[in-house]
C-alpha cells in the first residue's frame, strides 16, 4: 500500500470543528501514539469508539491510561452531554455513541452494526451529517470492516479523510475496508498522524 502525503496544510481550507477515530483490534497504543502529543491547547474535540469487550479491559482500564498519557482530558459523555473542546470523548463500552445534533452527544444501545457495539459506522455518519465539511474523519488498526462506510460519508459531505497506512497497523483489515471504501484524502504512518493534525490546526 502506498502512503498518499496529505495537501500541504496552506491548501486546506476548511474550518474544521470535529475530529472522529474509529479503532479495534490493537487500539489502544495506536491511539496512545497519535493522542499523547497533542498540546494541551489543541482546540477540537475528539470523540474515539474504540471497540472493546463488555467483560474484558473495562472503560475505566483505557480512560485511566490514556489520561495517563494525553495532555487533554479522556472521558466518557453522558447522554445529551455538550461537546466541548479540550476533550477527547471515549464511547462507553456496549453503547453506540453518536453526534445527535450539532455539539451534542447521543447513546444508543441499539442492535450492533458489523457485530459491533459502539460503531465506528454509526459516529461517522451521524458526525458528517451535523459538521458536514468541518469533521476529520480518521481510521485506525483493527480486525474488520466498521468504520468503511463512516468515513466514506464523511468524504461525500467534504469532510477531511485520514487512514493508518496499514502497513504500520497491528491488524490491517479495518484500515484496508476504508481505504477501499473512501479513498481517503491521505494515508499516514501511525507516527505521522498526531504531526500532522498538529500542524493543520496551526493554519
Amino acid at each position: 500500500m502506498n502512503v498518499i502525503v496529505p495537501k500541504k496544510t496552506e491548501e486546506l481550507k476548511k474550518h474544521h470543528e470535529l475530529i472522529v477515530i474509529g479503532a479495534s483490534w490493537g487500539g489502544l497504543e495506536a491511539l496512545s501514539t497519535i493522542l499523547s502529543p497533542l498540546p494541551s491547547d489543541f482546540p477540537l474535540p475528539i470523540l474515539v469508539v474504540q471497540h472493546r469487550q463488555r467483560n474484558h479491559s473495562g472503560p475505566e482500564f483505557f480512560i485511566e491510561i490514556l489520561n495517563r498519557r494525553c495532555q487533554l482530558n479522556v472521558l466518557e459523555p453522558d447522554d445529551k452531554e455538550l461537546i466541548e473542546a479540550g476533550n477527547i470523548y471515549l464511547s462507553p463500552s456496549d453503547y453506540h455513541m453518536l453526534v445527535e445534533h450539532k455539539g451534542a452527544f447521543a447513546l444508543s444501545n441499539d442492535e450492533p452494526v458489523h457485530y459491533s457495539r459502539p460503531s465506528i459506522d454509526l459516529l461517522f455518519e451521524s458526525a458528517a451529517r451535523s459538521y458536514q465539511q468541518n469533521v476529520i474523519g480518521i481510521i485506525l488498526t483493527g480486525a474488520n470492516q466498521d468504520g468503511a462506510e463512516g468515513l466514506q460519508a464523511i468524504k461525500v459531505r467534504g469532510g477531511y479523510t485520514l487512514v493508518q497506512d496499514p502497513a504500520t497497523a497491528e491488524v490491517d483489515t479495518m484500515p484496508l475496508a476504508a481505504i477501499a471504501a473512501a479513498q481517503p484524502d491521505a494515508i499516514l504512518p501511525l507516527n505521522d498522524i498526531a504531526s500532522f493534525l498538529i500542524k493543520l490546526r496551526k493554519n
